[in-house]
């Protein structure tokens, strides 16, 4: 089979993402799946179709700058891809005019018109864009940025924006159920990060490390739920919403491999995921189990400590999850509360007197996480909020992330 196209290849998964309701990861996938790509096409084709999503709005201004006639959704596609590239890559110009053009079909005439005015006008048009209010500069959507203009200020909420247009960093913890920190260090000259002892940057290591189950790719962020649950070996633990394991594997390390912990998600796929990594990276104590913790809890007696990483609006991770700011209605941030809340009382009946629930969430939204908490202490009155913890990204240089303790009376 010949190499497919990136460009084009591109075009038409942008066109799925747009028209359909999946999700920009799995429309990634799908489109490695059906296109044969070498691996210098494969980088071209995710840099280019995440960051088209990324800089979705601020590309749809100069659109309508540079063209006066609505284009079609296919049209619209191109032409983002194409000034995409002029704006945001190292591209060489013709190329990337060039090749987008001939990835366009049957919009070739347009796309190659608006794309070559573009470079005519590049001046004015990135000072009009440099000028736009913060919503279409950093491509993020006015319901979010209104938000966190009221929460964290005009200033900070420019530099979360910022942040969440740049490419995630790589970091994994490393697996010391199979290896120390030093050894690793020792063996690859790996540097740590500063957001935790744990945490490595993947750049300089081998990627055996990783298939072979010494470290595991994780943000620095998600380690703090499960050091605020504090897991002692010999426990009975339940990680409630467990999937991919991340957080169930460093349960299993912090407990030594001792003790038991049975880790659930309602996704027979995702469990099928993490038995995979949790077996990777020789996870000893785990059981898992499909379980969806909105209906009543199965009784199959009581744990000592709980961890609910529950589902949220993600918009502590929108880094990673490139469109999540486009998928997020106002609506959510009120659906979203009443589930979490829901989790939390039947989980609540899970757990033994003197035990402990830890509430987490990858949300940076008051009604996700300190509203929630203070909904929660009344709601469910066995539970006695005791600490809380939480990052900001262009605080903290991390995922935003909350996570909040409570003991049962």
């Amino acid at each position: 089979m010949a190499s497919a196209n990136p460009r084009t290849a591109c075009v038409e998964a942008l066109v799925r993402w747009e028209k359909g309701a999946e999700f920009a990861d799995a429309v990634l996938h799908r489109a490695y799946h059906e296109n044969s790509f070498s691996a210098l096409d494969r980088a071209l084709f995710m840099e280019f179709f995440y960051g088209v999503i990324r800089f979705r709005r601020a590309l749809d201004f100069l659109i309508a700058k540079l063209r006066d006639e609505e284009p079609d959704v296919r049209t619209r596609q191109a032409l983002r891809l194409g000034l995409y590239q002029l704006l945001r890559t190292r591209v060489p110009r013709h190329a990337a005019v060039n090749e987008t053009v001939n990835a366009a079909g049957r919009a070739r005439s347009a796309v190659n018109a608006v794309l070559r005015r573009f470079l005519r006008e590049e001046k004015p048009m990135i000072e009009s864009l440099e000028g736009a209010p913060v919503g279409v500069r950093f491509s993020h959507p006015d319901v979010l940025v209104a938000r966190w203009n009221r929460q964290f200020g005009e200033s900070d909420t420019a530099a979360l924006c910022e942040w969440n247009n740049q490419p995630a960093e790589s970091l994994v913890r490393v697996n010391e159920l199979k290896v120390s920190v030093g050894e690793v260090m020792r063996a690859c000259e790996a540097a740590q990060t500063p957001g935790h002892p744990l945490m490595l940057k993947m750049e300089h290591l081998p990627i055996a490390l990783i298939v072979g189950g010494l470290c595991y790719v994780q943000d620095p962020s998600t380690l703090m739920a499960c050091e605020l649950l504090d897991p002692q070996p010999g426990e009975r633990v339940l990680d409630a919403c467990a999937a991919p394991g991340g957080k169930t594997s460093y349960l299993a390390q912090l407990m030594r491999n001792e003790g038991r912990i049975v880790a659930c998600d309602v996704s027979a796929e995702r469990l099928a995921r993490m038995r995979e990594n949790l077996d990777r990276l020789s996870v000893m104590n785990v059981e898992v189990k499909r379980v969806d913790w909105l209906k009543p809890p199965p009784d199959e007696g009581k744990y000592d400590r709980i961890l609910l990483d529950a589902p949220c609006s993600n918009t502590g991770v929108i880094r990673r999850r490139v469109d999540v700011r486009w998928r997020l209605k106002g609506e959510d941030f009120k659906r979203m509360p009443e589930v979490q809340l829901r989790l939390i009382r039947n989980l609540a009946a899970r757990l033994k007197p003197g035990g402990s629930l830890v509430y987490s969430t990858c949300s940076i939204e008051p009604e996700e996480n300190e509203e929630l908490v203070r909904r929660a202490a009344s709601a469910v009155p066995e539970l006695k909020f005791r600490e809380s913890g939480q990052t900001l990204p262009f605080r903290d240089k991390m995922d935003g992330a909350f996570a909040a303790l409570f003991t049962k009376n």
